[in-house]
Formats: C-alpha cells, structure tokens, sequence
C-alpha cells in the first residue's frame, strides 16, 4: 500500500498539467474569436458614398407645325356657349357657309332688317324659357329670304310643320295658322327646342334635331357611335345647319366685315318692362 501512496503526488500533478493545457487551449480559441469579431466590426462600418453628380437631361422637343388658317380666331366662334373645335375641315366648312351668307352672294339686306324687327320680339321668349340667346337666328336661317310655305308644308318663322306646331299648342287649320303669329310660335319653337335638349343635352345636338328630326339625328349617333355635332356625317342640310347659324350670328354683328355696306343696325334695347311669355 505504501508504493500507492507515493504514486499519488505524480498522478494529480499530471491532471493539473492537462487542465492547465485545457484552459489554455480555451483562452487561445477566445482570443482568436474576439480578434476576428473585432476584424469583422471594422470592416463593416458603414461610410456613406460620396454625393452623386447629377447630369441634367435634356429633351428635344420637335418643332411644331401650325396650321393659321386653322386655328386663326377659332375661339371667335361658337354657338350657345359651346365652342367649336379647332379643326381643319371645321374650319373649312364655317368660311364656306360664311361666304354663302356674304353680301356678295345675298345682295340683299333683308337678313338685317328682320334681325331689326323681330329680335326684340323672340329674345326675351328666348330667355323666358331657358333657351340660349343664339337661337334667335334659327328665323333668318329658316326663313330669312322666303315667305309663305315651304313645299313640305312648313310655314312661318320658325319653319313649323303642321303636326309638330299643333303638338307644341299651335293651331293650324283650314282657318287659323298660329305658325305665322311671332310670339305664340316663338313660344312653341321654345318648348320644341328644350325637349330637344332634354333628348340630347347639347344645344348644338337640339338645333340640329330641329332641322332633322330627333328620330334620324339619333339613329345617326347610335350608327356612328358619335354624339359631337362636328365630327358627325350628316345630310347636307342638317351637316351644314349649325354652320349656317353662326354664319347668320357673324353677319348680323359684323354686318361691314362681310360686305353690307348699307344696312339696318340691330341694337340691343334695355326694356324697361319685362315680359315673360309662358
């Protein structure tokens, strides 16, 4: 038992050397792992980029070319407050009805003499009734150079025919025709024209309605899928009605401008009494 005794001194010195070896291992790897973190921290600083140069971009726009003929005064003209597009073949169509409509071809002043004598009659029906003032050149469009009946059967002012003026309260028989009585047509013409706008909702749309029927302008529409008045294919009449409106409207206010040296001024009157015709 005693040889055991003397081996034991020797033994645990051994097993303090190993855990010696251990822990220094350990401390090595520890050190290795927090140089290497500290490594990693440092290159991961994140430094922020030098500013951007910005190159500015520059665009070329194309010249564009401008038709003057086309667009030349083209906000001068409208109906009922609705302005007609800046269009070549608009364009076109309004200096061909303005040239119809000039002294040259009319070589009458009758066209202004009416205006003279009947607007301040139809312009406060007009306004009675909602209806634009533009409208009160329909008469001189309809019937401004003729008299009498028209070979289908419409007559007065407003160019009614038979069915229609007793449908909007006319009487026309073998002994009465309220289409040729200013007013009570004017008032029917009124009625007409908002069940027109009504239908369509667009005065220029009513006024061709008037001249066509509201039964063909809108099969036109509903075939063409289509409801602006200018860029509809139309009869030749009712293509051009509008047209011939506003060259009426031109005419009347710049009656020199067209030709009509002499003329009868229409000057719109401030009436004391207001009538309102329902």
């Amino acid at each position: 038992m005693i040889p055991l005794q003397k081996n034991l001194p020797n033994s645990s010195l051994k097993n303090e050397k190993k855990m010696m070896k251990k822990h220094l291992v350990t401390c090595s790897v520890i050190v290795v792992l927090l140089i290497i973190l500290k490594l990693n921290t440092a290159s991961s600083v994140i430094t922020k980029p030098a500013p951007k140069t910005v190159t500015p971009v520059t665009y070329v726009v194309p010249n564009l070319v401008v038709n003057t003929k086309t667009t030349e005064h083209a906000n001068d003209y409208s109906f009922a407050n609705e302005t007609l597009p800046v269009n070549a073949a608009v364009y076109k169509k309004l200096q061909k009805s303005l040239k119809k409509h000039n002294y040259n071809n009319i070589q009458s002043n009758k066209l202004h003499a009416k205006a003279l004598k009947l607007f301040p009659i139809i312009e406060p029906i007009l306004k009675a009734q909602g209806i634009p003032n533009d409208f009160k050149f329909i008469p001189l469009v309809e019937s401004g150079l003729k008299e009498g009946t028209s070979p289908k059967g419409a007559a007065g002012l407003w160019q009614f025919m038979p069915g229609t003026a007793r449908l909007y309260g006319l009487k026309v028989n073998s002994k009465v025709d309220e289409r040729k009585d200013v007013k009570k047509a004017t008032l029917a013409a009124c009625r007409y024209l908002n069940d027109l706008y009504d239908e369509f909702n667009s005065w220029t749309l009513a006024a061709a309605a008037y001249n066509n029927g509201s039964v063909k302008l809108e099969r036109a529409i509903n075939s063409q899928s289509e409801d602006n008045y200018f860029m509809m294919k139309l009869n030749h009449e009712t293509g051009s009605y509008v047209y011939s409106i506003i060259a009426m409207k031109e005419i009347i206010a710049k009656p020199r401008q067209y030709g009509y040296s002499e003329y009868y001024t229409y000057v719109k009157l401030q009436s004391k009494n207001f009538i309102a015709y329902n």
